[in-house]
């Protein structure tokens, strides 16, 4: 293979449509810009959003704040949650079937709220820094 051998592979790079070359073409004199108006103009479209000088949607509209799609997917657990529990070993399946956490749920995160009084291990859920001192006080194991 030589460099002046390369070509692309076939079909990858349609020919471009020539427009404005006669009748026979099909995009013949207008050139598929239709009759006259700001479109059919050279130079004459306007931005994205324009709406011809009336007040545009995303203008309009009142904002809202944001809402992370990331929050929906994961599930904040207290640590009174896991005390009213009864099994020792913890994980994302554990808590979806005690009703904990959503079963739209993909990641969980133990947060410090409430109390806990026995040993508990727990495996693929994360945990704040304060969870995790109350959870390792009592003999608990964090596993990925």
């Amino acid at each position: 293979m030589k460099l002046n051998s390369i070509k692309p592979a076939k079909g990858s790079k349609p020919t471009r449509t020539r427009v404005g070359r006669g009748i026979g073409s099909g995009l013949g004199k207008t050139a598929g810009r239709g009759h006259k108006g700001q479109r059919a103009r050279s130079g004459g479209y306007h931005k994205v959003g324009f709406e011809g000088g009336q007040m545009p949607i995303q203008r309009r509209l009142p904002k809202r704040g944001f809402k992370s799609p990331i929050k929906m997917l994961t599930g904040e657990v207290r640590l009174s949650e896991i005390e009213k529990m009864s099994a020792t070993e913890i994980d994302l399946a554990a808590l979806k079937a005690a009703g904990v956490v959503d079963a739209m749920v993909e990641t969980a995160k133990l947060i410090k709220s409430g109390t806990l009084t026995r040993k508990v291990s727990f495996k693929g859920v994360r945990a704040t820094k304060g969870a995790k001192e109350v959870v390792e006080a009592l003999g608990g194991v964090f596993a990925e």
